[in-house]
């Protein structure tokens, strides 16, 4: 049942990635930090180490103002994919390596993250032509989904442990 669970959860955390890639991990990290996720004497412990949550938050700090951007290319050309399937999969593996499922939850990480970006690039588009062709508004929305989302899944990472 746990598995299961890890695995929802990465699943989650990577829909994460394929919205904000930076948004999921440093996420993940201040859940470390803030003992929502346990990554003492893991493999991931050191996500939870100052300097790493500081450079997480400055790189999603950074995506949230870049994507802003009229010259952002799109979520879906391959350098743009690729690093959020990257990211997707290392925060699911990030999470699933507190319970001790790793590898299952960095597939799922990715998979989450395929289904994040398409599903994020749809909703988007949509939003965009509802909007008068406007993005900001859009934008706005789906940054604040990916972090509340984000810290909503760390949190629940400590209620399955």
């Amino acid at each position: 049942m746990t598995q299961m669970l890890v695995i929802g959860l990465a699943i989650l955390i990577g829909v994460i990635a394929g919205l904000r890639a930076f948004t999921a991990p440093a996420v993940v990290a201040w859940g470390a930090v803030l003992g929502w996720i346990d990554l003492d004497g893991k493999w991931s412990e050191w996500m939870a180490h100052p300097i790493t949550v500081t450079v997480l938050t400055i790189l999603l700090l950074v995506e949230l103002v870049t994507d802003q951007l009229p010259k952002t290319p799109s979520r879906k050309t391959a350098p743009q994919f690729l690093t959020r399937l990257i990211m997707g999969a290392f925060a699911g593996a990030v999470i699933g390596s507190a319970f001790f499922h790793t590898f299952s939850a960095m597939g799922a990480g990715m998979i989450g993250a395929v289904l994040g970006t398409m599903a994020g690039a749809a909703a988007r588009e949509r939003l965009y032509d509802r909007n008068g062709r406007r993005d900001r508004p859009g934008a706005i929305l789906e940054d604040v989904i990916a972090v509340g989302g984000a810290f909503l899944i760390a949190y629940l990472v400590s209620l399955v442990g």
